[in-house]
């Protein structure tokens, strides 16, 4: 495992990529995405968690164009986030997500593609697969795994749905000022850091300070929260059937350790990966060791199918 200086360095360097942007008309508004490393290469879609955007995602996205050739990292903004606006009329619950994940997918990478999800963004690519998406790889960063009482920090879950019950009361003003409250946003970010590293804690509270209130409109974030504690990971387990990875920390507040081994037992040929002291912020406090892990498991993942791919075709030397 890397240090925590060598964490927090990494984390915080700034881009040294041209990053284009990409605009994909989905069901009826214009998805606004990111994307790192060879535009021509095999795409690798990573989806964000709640209340975030794809500036969450950027380091892996970053980091995994940097460690492997040939990739291209595709990171949006969900529907009622960053810069992606919310869908008119709609209920933006864990089905409509999965519908907008499918339409995105097969509008930028029509040839296929591998897929990440973080937090939220777990359930978003499990029920797009149940829903028949068919990535060709699967990597689940800090999966919701638990339900939302469950967890370590249950009381705080609960304080959770009680703050955002109180802002669905109020008129809408009202309720994007206590929404994006700083202090409140400063408690959440405080209690999911767990890094002692002062300049990378200081460093993600930035980020959450910066990019954790850019929601469309309160409505839409509490549909969101409504459909993040509502669902679990493991609903959809029995649809990954495709070479998948799960990375987890140990200090996880939202799903416990053991939530995250269920899981794995229940998709056969899962690897399971742990990095130890880091939290349900992986992709801030870990993203070396989390770039590293995945990196190994697409090169892996890409010599065995070659070698499956060179034994069907010459079944008779495999056979000898």
């Amino acid at each position: 495992m890397t240090s925590a200086s060598t964490r927090a360095a990494l984390s915080k360097a700034p881009s040294t990529l041209t990053v284009p942007t990409l605009t994909v008309p989905t069901l009826g508004v214009e998805t606004r995405a990111w994307e790192y490393g060879d535009p021509g290469g095999a795409a690798l879609v990573l989806v964000h968690g709640f209340r975030g955007d794809h500036h969450g995602l950027e380091g892996l996205a970053q980091g995994l164009a940097d460690s492997l050739p040939g990739v291209r990292a595709v990171v949006p903004d969900l529907p009622g986030f960053g810069e992606t606006p919310a869908v008119p009329g709609r209920e933006h619950d864990i089905r409509l997500y999965g519908e907008w994940l499918r339409a995105f997918t097969a509008a930028v990478a029509p040839e296929g593609f591998a897929i990440l999800g973080h937090s939220f963004g777990s359930l978003v690519v499990g029920a797009a697969i149940a829903g028949g998406l068919r990535p060709s790889r699967l990597i689940l960063v800090n999966p919701i795994s638990a339900p939302a009482l469950e967890g370590p920090q249950a009381a705080l879950t609960r304080l959770a749905i009680g703050y955002y019950r109180a802002a669905d009361l109020l008129p809408r003003r009202a309720a994007r000022g206590l929404l994006g409250n700083p202090a409140i946003v400063r408690v959440m970010s405080e209690v999911m850091a767990k890094t002692g590293d002062p300049e990378l804690r200081a460093w993600i509270h930035g980020q959450h300070a910066a990019h954790f209130s850019t929601f469309a409109d309160p409505a839409t974030l509490l549909q969101a929260f409504r459909a993040s504690v509502s669902h679990t990971v493991l609903e959809f387990g029995r649809a990954f059937t495709m070479p998948t990875l799960l990375i987890a920390g140990d200090r996880d507040d939202i799903t416990p350790l053991a939530k995250q081994l269920e899981l794995q037992h229940r998709v056969p040929g899962s690897r399971l990966r742990i990095i130890p002291g880091t939290g349900h912020l992986v992709h801030y406090e870990a993203v070396p060791d989390a770039v590293a892990f995945i990196g190994e498991f697409i090169v892996d993942e890409a010599r065995s199918e070659r070698a499956r791919g060179e034994a069907s075709a010459n079944p008779g030397e495999a056979s000898a």
